[in-house]
């Protein structure tokens, strides 16, 4: 009878998982400028095409595309450093691609402009439109050509250049997928989870404790595993709560009553559902430095944000300032063009404000008069986010709207500009997202929401219901 490999304690080793070999859009270094570490142990080539649009990049006008482009040059030099001709061609280890520093990434240069016709390679044309992009995929196909059975992928959040590469026969091209923090945009957090029923019949255990002034009830974590920080809890008998903390153990709720959510009041603004009611308390709330808020057109965000902005200005004097900002489209470049103050270069983009405005004060006996006023008094900014970096913003309230837009690595950027003693309420609709390289899914207002819900002083809300006009309803539902 022969014994097993157990029983003669012989050990079985593995084989070590073949390096893959990932080729690099431009669109990619632009998307995220450090996606050079997110390849772990394998191989990141960049084509030489990819170098030279980043050079055109970086001095552009638009401030964003072109400090993404300085930052992914700089990178790319801290990785070559010292290196050799042939050792960058070869491929130079990225430090910090992977927790084994004996399987570290590697990266590598391919001069493109040296692949000359092969018959037996189907290389696209290089003389026409779109030759940065053809030249690109031809890298893809070169290498894998020279390097038969190796998952060689070009990487592009380019959709018809995937598309062009697949129709040439390259096996294998992704979107750059390391920044998702989600697989579907139905999972996104929304801030809130409904029970039907009764929500404490479906607890098993629970108890009292008292912290400080609150009383909260204490449910072990198996029975709310996903449960966060300023979620809200209810259910279809009246039942409603927030999570006010989460440990290891448990999840401790502090009650709360829809009656008195529904009956808060910022700047004479009442909610007009319970989304924009545990928005409200979310706004209100001390212990919650930034707020994000997600929905449709017409749901009610900035009429929220504004109207606590100036509750918290006017009525409380927490804070000294409003700033309201955006990014202008890239179609701008810069708001230097624009005639006047930063303010009204601003206008055009962000006239949803003095709407906004109009709506809390349009019944006034003087509205202009009133706008102007409250403007001055309240101390009202209107900043392009072109132009935050690099500022510091101390007692201040800060409306960052149309977030929706801008990738992980901007929204880092503006968020780690606030200063002491100011409170930040980020505003977004996934559905209107007018950057070609940014998805629902690849959205930095997708990837803030899931990486902040657990952080103890963030909230989250989707501001469900349109209550702008039946006919915006009509059209967010059926158009």
């Amino acid at each position: 009878m022969s014994l097993t490999a157990a029983e003669t304690h012989e050990v079985t080793k593995l084989e070590p998982a073949n390096r893959k070999i990932y080729v690099l859009d431009t669109n990619v270094l632009l998307h995220d400028p450090t996606a050079l570490t997110a390849f772990a142990e394998h191989r990141v080539v960049i084509p030489m095409t990819v170098l030279e649009e980043l050079d055109h990049i970086k001095d552009r006008r638009d401030k964003s595309v072109s400090r993404e482009a300085r930052i992914a040059i700089q990178l790319i030099d801290k990785v070559v450093g010292s290196a050799s001709p042939q050792e960058i061609q070869q491929g130079v280890d990225i430090q910090g691609s992977n927790l084994d520093e004996n399987r570290l990434g590697t990266l590598a240069i391919f001069p493109d402009q040296l692949i000359a016709e092969d018959a037996e390679v189907p290389f696209l044309n290089t003389n026409e439109d779109q030759a940065n992009d053809n030249r690109i995929i031809n890298v893809a196909l070169r290498l894998s050509a020279d390097n038969p059975g190796a998952f060689v992928c070009l990487v592009t959040k380019d959709i018809n250049m995937r598309i062009k590469a697949k129709g040439s026969g390259l096996q294998h091209v992704e979107d750059y997928r390391h920044d998702r923090v989600l697989d579907d945009i139905d999972l996104l957090s929304t801030g809130y989870e409904c029970f039907s029923g009764d929500f404490w019949a479906a607890i098993e255990q629970v108890d009292t404790v008292r912290e400080e002034s609150l009383t909260l009830h204490r449910i072990p974590r198996a029975e709310l595993p996903n449960a966060y920080p300023n979620q809200f809890i209810y259910d279809e008998q009246d039942f409603i709560a927030y999570v006010d903390h989460v440990d290891d153990d448990y999840v401790y709720l502090a009650v709360d009553s829809r009656d008195h959510l529904i009956n808060q009041r910022f700047w004479g603004l009442a909610p007009r559902n319970l989304e924009q009611a545990m928005a409200m308390r979310l706004l209100d709330s001390e212990d919650v430095d930034m707020t994000v808020l997600t929905g449709p057109a017409g749901s009610g965000k900035t009429l929220l944000a504004l109207a606590y902005g100036l509750h918290a200005i006017l009525e409380q004097r927490k804070y000294s300032k409003l700033i309201v900002a955006r990014s202008t489209p890239p179609i701008a470049e810069e708001i230097g063009f624009l005639p006047g103050t930063e303010e009204e270069k601003m206008a055009p983009w962000l006239a949803a404000f003095d709407d906004n405005l109009e709506i809390l004060h349009g019944g006034d006996e003087c509205a202009n008069g009133s706008i102007e006023y409250v403007k001055e008094r309240a101390n009202i900014q209107f900043k392009s986010l072109n132009f935050m970096r690099g500022r510091s913003f101390n007692s201040a309230y800060i409306v960052i709207d149309e977030a929706q837009g801008l990738t992980q690595f901007q929204l880092k950027s503006i968020i780690s500009r606030v200063g002491a003693d100011s409170k930040l309420v980020v505003l977004g609709n996934l559905a209107q997202i007018d950057n070609k390289y940014i998805s629902p899914l690849t959205s930095g207002l997708t990837y803030l929401v899931e990486k902040v819900k657990n952080y103890p002083h963030a909230g989250v809300m989707h501001v469900n219901g349109i209550v702008r006009s039946r006919l915006a309803a009509f059209a967010e539902e059926n158009l």
